[in-house]
């Protein structure tokens, strides 16, 4: 899924040149599903993460290198970019290139979680928001509901009425709850995406937080409530898990009370947006019948639970 460019070391070579690196090799890998990721190394040998922006464009790739560095000075664990020569990103077939340090952490398979590793998740998720006010201003993001239930039409055009009956399902859930969020909910800067396979660890201990480039500002509860869902379910919530990375968070930012009131509402929201997308970017991508890498249908299995009131408790 990660490599949508190709790379020619040639090419390689004199992307890394402004950043004041001279490469000796590139490789592709399989990590994520909207950018081309690569190892690159130098010729003395030290190993960098390459990465083409695929989607976001001059614009949006400058925004996730400027908050990275923001984050980085703020105390937050991330990996921050190397910087540039000349300030701007340079470009490969209209593409941004950038390169960051390697970190030899590891990404935590699911079985592996335990409520330290959450714990730990909270706590470095509680940083972004408390450093929000000094981080660059961001917009709405390209997941809000309006966004959504925009994809949500090509999935009932596309004809595939497997997929049809559920998008129709979360379109409606959709409309609903975008009318009764609450505006007025401490919000600023969100990561949005902040999966297992964003966060590395070495020997227990949280290296960095990775990929702002879906952040944007929102809701500090909705970001939270991804991060649980994310982090704490395996057929069903394990709340063990969800309290540790709630206790993590709200020892560095406690929730407040209209906050705790909306954790339903934004709960969804939150498993409507990853429904979504999986519909429009697996699902549909698949043919009928065929398994997707990334199933909607965990999502909804999520939505169920947290409309049931499942999480309502974890917070205290």
């Amino acid at each position: 899924m990660a490599l949508l460019t190709p790379l020619s070391l040639e090419d390689a070579r004199a992307l890394a040149r402004p950043y004041g690196v001279e490469l000796a090799g590139i490789e592709p890998l399989e990590l994520g599903s909207v950018n081309s990721n690569f190892l690159a190394t130098a010729v003395d040998g030290t190993r960098l993460f390459a990465r083409l922006y695929e989607e976001s464009g001059e614009a949006g790739a400058r925004t996730e290198l400027d908050l990275l560095r923001a984050l980085g000075a703020a105390g937050v664990p991330v990996a921050g970019p190397l910087p540039a020569v000349k300030g701007a990103a340079p470009l490969h077939r209209g593409k941004p290139f950038a390169l960051f340090p390697w970190l030899d952490g590891e990404v935590l398979c699911l079985g592996r979680v335990t409520t330290e590793h959450c714990r730990s998740v909270g706590v470095a998720l509680g940083k972004v928001h408390l450093a929000s006010s000094f981080l660059p201003r961001l917009g709405p993001g390209r997941f809000g509901p309006g966004d959504l239930l925009a994809r949500l039409e090509r999935v009932k055009a596309s004809g595939r009425s497997e997929l049809v009956v559920d998008a129709e399902l979360v379109a409606e859930a959709l409309a609903r709850y975008r009318a009764e969020r609450d505006p007025e909910l401490p919000s600023g800067v969100v990561h949005g995406d902040l999966f297992r396979d964003n966060v590395l660890f070495l020997n227990g201990e949280l290296l960095a937080l990775l990929d702002f480039e879906s952040a944007f500002n929102g809701p500090f509860v909705y970001d939270v409530l991804v991060t649980i869902a994310a982090w704490c379910f395996r057929d069903a919530f394990e709340l063990e898990l969800a309290r540790a990375l709630a206790a993590g968070y709200q020892s560095v930012r406690p929730l407040e009370a209209r906050e705790l009131r909306a954790l339903r509402v934004e709960g969804a929201l939150g498993m409507l947006r990853f429904a979504t997308t999986r519909l429009t970017d697996f699902s549909l991508r698949v043919p009928p019948g065929a398994k997707p890498a990334r199933d909607y249908r965990r999502f909804l299995a999520r939505l169920s639970a947290i409309e049931a009131g499942v999480l309502d408790t974890v917070f205290g």
